[in-house]
């Protein structure tokens, strides 16, 4: 009988546990534009009911401390590529449950009005992470103004793998957030879609060269713990971010600048 009342005890806490994590506040870092903007239209024209908290970040802070740390259960603000890389630094494995939207990483400058105007011995600004700095030389290969070795431009291709570089341009590595700040030092920057927004920039109209989004392996992507990936709260933020009504407040929203994943 003792026995019996101690298993009793123990499923009714557990049960007490699960009713009150399902009634609290999923927090979720997101970057300000467009990741917390897009849990915002989530959150009041698709689920008011949805107990969420929206920690909006900028700059260079890393969220997933944040996760590690227990000060948030989710965020939105990143590619796999980069995950994968902090993971293998962090020494964890977080859990990936919905994949959002491509924000195209893009050419912009503030000295030429073209690439072809671009001067030889031009300073280029890339991101100052792996995964974006090799991102970053893809689609300078992509606009013809280097060439990667051959093999060498997969996921974390390096400037020890240019080829060729017809107009012997410079590289210069930036905080991602400070990108946009460089144009005023450099010939080119390669800014990520997000902070390019957060700066006024355009992507669509404003890039001299942008990257594609079909088989872009760089989309945006909602991770938490392998704890809290059946969580009833982030399962369901998971299926309203990639549902048509998300998408097409998406579309509408930033038309062509961030573009999502989901087809409806």
């Amino acid at each position: 009988m003792l026995n019996r009342r101690v298993l009793l005890t123990g499923s009714l806490a557990l049960l007490a546990a699960s009713t009150a994590r399902a009634a609290a506040p999923l927090r979720v870092v997101a970057s300000s534009v467009p990741h917390a903007e897009i849990l915002g239209f989530v959150q009041d024209k698709l689920a008011p009911d949805l107990p969420l908290r929206i920690i909006e970040i900028s700059g260079d802070i890393r969220p997933k401390r944040l996760i590690l740390d227990g000060d948030a259960d989710a965020n939105f603000f990143q590619h796999v590529p980069y995950l994968r890389a902090e993971e293998a630094e962090l020494g964890v494995r977080f859990a990936v449950t919905a994949t959002v939207h491509v924000e195209p990483l893009g050419l912009y400058s503030r000295r030429v009005r073209s690439l072809a105007d671009l001067p030889k011995g031009a300073t280029v600004a890339l991101s100052n992470n792996v995964t974006n700095f090799s991102r970053g030389l893809k689609l300078l290969q992509e606009n013809g103004l280097i060439r990667l070795a051959p093999g060498r431009d997969g996921t974390f291709a390096t400037a020890a793998d240019i080829a060729e570089n017809p107009k012997s341009l410079g590289f210069v590595e930036v905080a991602p957030p400070q990108l946009p700040r460089s144009l005023d030092d450099v010939a080119l920057s390669v800014i990520n879609g997000n902070y390019a927004l957060e700066a006024g920039l355009d992507p669509a109209r404003d890039s001299l060269g942008l990257e594609r989004a079909e088989n872009n392996p760089y989309a945006n992507v909602l991770v938490t713990t392998q704890a809290l990936a059946q969580d009833g709260r982030v399962l369901r933020l998971a299926t309203l971010l990639q549902s048509s009504e998300t998408a097409a407040f998406i579309r509408a929203r930033y038309r062509g600048s961030v573009i999502p994943v989901a087809r409806g």
